[in-house]
């Protein structure tokens, strides 16, 4: 059976950066075992099925899969694909913003679609309310995986997991020099982090409401050019801490020593003592095409 497959640069208005997400937009009557096998073929970070929802208050449903495993919820897979379901009329097209409702392993939840002159211009992903908790581990362990020094680490704020959907471990880093000299060993790394499926997001900040970081993988490619499972929660941790106020921007330039420079933008507000991140950036379709699957 001929399926159709794109293929789009996320987190970026240029083509040939950002992250690169695979879109199969009709994925239904595919084997999870098939899915896997196809998501290993496109050998990016991410692979996008598109699916009949099982539940009535989504418009679709979400499968993500990286090279090796299913994830519940990813930041760049969901932008990715609702600029392109925009672009293809999917969801229709108002000067504005559009929300609908989208079913993920994370569960159902919201995403905005702006449209400029009858194109989509930017897609906003409203993540799940932020929860903390204690990385236990040796920093030491930690810094040998990451190929940095005990010194690289910022010390007036925590190495800390959070979660807007998915667990992500934040890396505060004293200066874009040490973020620069990341070497990371994959294996150490996955030992660090006990097999979980995380990403060490480390970053550095810089003027109030902007951030540089790199997504480091336990596995796989190595490194992400750009999570905005990760940035979200980036967002709330330095809400929690003091170092950004709810309800501004945050500004998150990632991929830059991969050379795929990626822009993310993210804004936390509270909702009582929650703090809910969106998450927002733009997509550019690279190529199309079919796959018998």
């Amino acid at each position: 059976m001929k399926r159709r497959l794109y293929q789009l640069d996320v987190f970026t208005t240029k083509a040939f950066a950002g992250n690169p997400l695979a879109v199969v937009t009709d994925g239904d009557g595919l084997s999870f075992a098939k899915m896997q096998a196809i998501a290993r073929e496109m050998n990016v970070a991410e692979t996008v099925f598109i699916q009949k929802p099982t539940s009535d208050r989504a418009l679709a449903r979400l499968r993500i899969f990286t090279t090796t495993r299913e994830l519940p919820l990813a930041g760049h897979p969901v932008v990715g694909t609702w600029f392109l379901l925009a672009e293809l009329g999917v969801v229709p097209a108002r000067d504005g913003a559009v929300r609908v409702m989208q079913q993920t392993g994370a569960g159902v939840l919201p995403v905005e679609i702006e449209f400029q002159n009858g194109r989509p211009f930017r897609v906003t992903t409203i993540q799940k309310p932020a929860r903390f908790r204690a990385a236990k581990f040796s920093k030491m362990r930690l810094a040998d995986a990451l190929g940095l020094r005990l010194a690289d680490f910022d010390r007036a704020l925590p190495i800390q997991s959070v979660s807007a959907g998915v667990w992500m471990l934040m890396v505060p880093l004293r200066s874009r020099v040490a973020l620069r000299r990341i070497r990371s060993n994959p294996q150490a790394l996955n030992v660090v982090l006990g097999g979980r499926d995380t990403v060490a997001y480390c970053f550095a900040l810089g003027e109030r409401g902007k951030a540089f970081a790199r997504g480091i993988l336990p596995w796989g490619l190595v490194e992400d050019p750009a999570t905005g499972s990760a940035a979200g929660p980036l967002g709330c941790y330095l809400v929690k801490h003091g170092r950004l106020d709810a309800g501004k921007g945050l500004d998150v330039l990632q991929g830059v020593e991969m050379g795929r420079p990626s822009q993310i933008h993210v804004q936390v507000m509270r909702n009582g003592k929650l703090l809910v991140p969106r998450v927002s950036g733009s997509a550019v379709r690279i190529l199309e095409g079919t796959l018998d699957a």
